[in-house]
């Protein structure tokens, strides 16, 4: 890896150099697969530390002690998920049906890592890579270059030690969209994690895509609810890492009868309600010509505050904003990646569904959707709500941001870093991407008489 790869011609030459030790890699068998995979998430996980302080420092977003999380659940949550999972050779087989199914892998994965996760993202799919026999290079954001590549190399080091090829993972060193789009075109198959426009280049790029689409999730607050839990669940889910995980809550939908203690339960956990002007100025600094103004992307609310020129005490965990439109007018409507929150007041809990059904067509189709309630007694509302939402995830009492990556506040909802929204979102896969993502599975089918009929 010593050379630079920061034009075509040197991009050229690492995809030859990563296809060479891919097909060496593809003979490789589980145990020596099972062996890397091990090395290199060890190895991730103890450097969990030093990557998250080089991705604020590098990128001026989110908080290093929930970067460090991150990475820790990057490394050490996949390999537990994986470790034993068969992904070489015979992976199925039933002798009296005649099947049997073989994995084998894809080939070179091309990974486009988005500046908000910029070590964790690397770390997760350059490890579901390795477990699958395949070969990843990755092209990272330009503002968060040298971290995911400090973290690729991490988990290169690490794997060529255990036996991997030493070309198994490689970067693009100097990124632009030129050699992105070169990439995606090149690459057998392309893990895309990004904004609409990157997700939408995957797609187009001619080759299979594992895109993921934007979030935009509502919350709602039932009357039946536990309002304290209900309340601090949003508050660690939205201030983990300021906010910048794509499952974050961006609304709150709360019923009108428990509207004001919900309030009250906010305010005294430190979240500050902003008044009529402070309410226009923050709304004039979310968005910008349409956009959402990055300058806000994974900072303190008191930062967000201080940039709409609002003063805010420094301490101050959320900005709420209680707005009622769910068009895209309303600037709170949108996806904030922040510690901004709008909130809404719902007359009953038909108002509520219907707020945050809208609000999940103003740009998080397919993503996630939170409901907090009482299971016990209200299994109808809970039907109803799985039913209304057009999202992939529809999580029930939980923080979104932990419950939507999967493995945390859930079980059987498989941790990952890259997030499917189905064909609502634009994506080919309505799950969390996992190592199923990344292989061929060849099918053998022995001769057996299943015909019901037959012809004389």
């Amino acid at each position: 890896m010593e050379n630079i790869v920061d034009n075509m011609d040197a991009l050229n030459a690492r995809l030859a150099q990563m296809r060479d030790a891919q097909k060496i890699f593809a003979s490789y068998t589980q145990e020596q697969v099972d062996a890397i995979f091990k090395a290199a998430a060890i190895a991730a996980n103890q450097a969990r530390i030093p990557l998250a302080k080089m991705a604020v420092e590098e990128t001026g977003m989110g908080v290093v002690e929930d970067k460090v999380i991150k990475n820790h659940y990057a490394a050490e949550y996949i390999y537990n998920k994986y470790k034993d999972v068969q992904t070489c050779g015979v992976i199925e087989e039933d002798k009296s049906f005649g099947i049997k199914k073989i994995a084998e892998p894809i080939g070179v994965v091309a990974a486009v890592i988005p500046t908000t996760n910029p070590t964790s993202t690397a770390i997760f799919k350059t490890l579901i890579s390795l477990k699958t026999r395949n070969g990843i290079i990755i092209s990272p954001h330009p503002r968060a270059k040298r971290s995911t590549i400090a973290a690729a190399k991490v988990v290169l080091d690490a794997a060529v030690a255990a036996g991997a090829p030493k070309n198994i993972i490689g970067w693009i060193d100097v990124p632009s969209i030129e050699m992105t789009n070169t990439l995606m075109q090149e690459a057998d198959i392309i893990l895309a994690t990004g904004g609409p426009g990157m997700v939408k280049s995957a797609y187009s790029s001619g080759k299979p895509a594992l895109g993921v689409g934007a979030g935009n999730t509502p919350a709602i607050m039932d009357a039946s609810c536990d309002i304290k839990l209900a309340v601090n669940s949003v508050i660690h889910s939205k201030t983990f890492d300021n906010g910048m995980i794509c499952a974050s809550e961006q609304s709150v939908i709360v019923d009108k009868s428990i509207y004001d203690a919900v309030k009250k339960e906010f305010e005294y956990r430190g979240c500050y309600f902003l008044k009529d002007d402070e309410l226009d100025k923050v709304r004039k600094t979310i968005i910008i010509n349409g956009s959402l103004n990055a300058k806000i992307v994974g900072q303190k609310a008191c930062t967000i505050a201080a940039l709409a020129g609002v003063k805010v005490p420094e301490a101050t965990k959320i900005l709420i904003g209680e707005v009622t439109s769910v068009d895209l007018s309303e600037e709170f409507a949108h996806e904030k990646l922040s510690p901004v929150l709008a909130m809404y007041r719902a007359n009953n809990f038909e108002d509520a569904v219907d707020k945050a059904s809208h609000l999940i067509a103003d740009g998080g189709y397919g993503h996630t959707s939170s409901l907090y309630i009482n299971i016990e007694t209200q299994a109808d509302k809970i039907a109803v709500f799985s039913e209304a939402m057009k999202t992939c995830r529809i999580l029930i009492n939980t923080p979104s941001s932990h419950g939507g990556i999967g493995d945390l506040y859930n079980f059987k909802l498989a941790p990952s870093l890259t997030l499917g929204c189905g064909s609502w979102g634009g994506n080919s896969v309505s799950e969390n991407v996992g190592v199923k993502h990344l292989l061929n599975v060849k099918t053998v089918a022995e001769r057996r008489e299943n015909m019901l009929w037959f012809r004389a």
